[in-house]
C-alpha cells in the first residue's frame, strides 16, 4: 500500500520512520514528496498499523492525515 501523510509541522526524518516501520515490513520504503508537502510511505500493512508505528517514533498523525492510493500493482513481481 501506499500511503500520504500531511505532517502538520516540523517533517520527520524519512530514515527514522522507515527504521521503525521496517520492523513490520523489512521491505518498506519512506521518502518525502518533492514539494516537501507530505511523508510517502509503502508498505505492505493498513492504515492503522502505519499510524501506531509513526506515533510509536515520536510522530503523532490523526487519521485524517493520511490518505490511501489506490493500488498501481501490475503483479509482474508476484509479490
Amino acid at each position: 500500500m501506499e500511503f500520504h501523510i500531511r505532517m502538520d509541522g516540523v517533517m520527520p526524518d524519512p530514515g527514522v520512520v522507515e527504521d521503525v516501520i521496517r520492523g513490520l515490513d523489512p521491505s518498506a520504503l519512506v521518502d518525502v514528496d518533492p514539494a516537501g508537502d507530505f511523508l510517502r510511505v509503502a508498505m505492505a500493512a493498513n492504515a492503522v498499523e502505519l499510524l501506531a508505528l509513526l506515533n510509536r517514533a515520536g510522530y503523532p498523525v490523526a487519521p485524517e492525515q493520511v490518505v490511501q492510493l489506490p493500488s498501481t500493482c501490475c503483479g509482474g513481481c508476484s509479490g
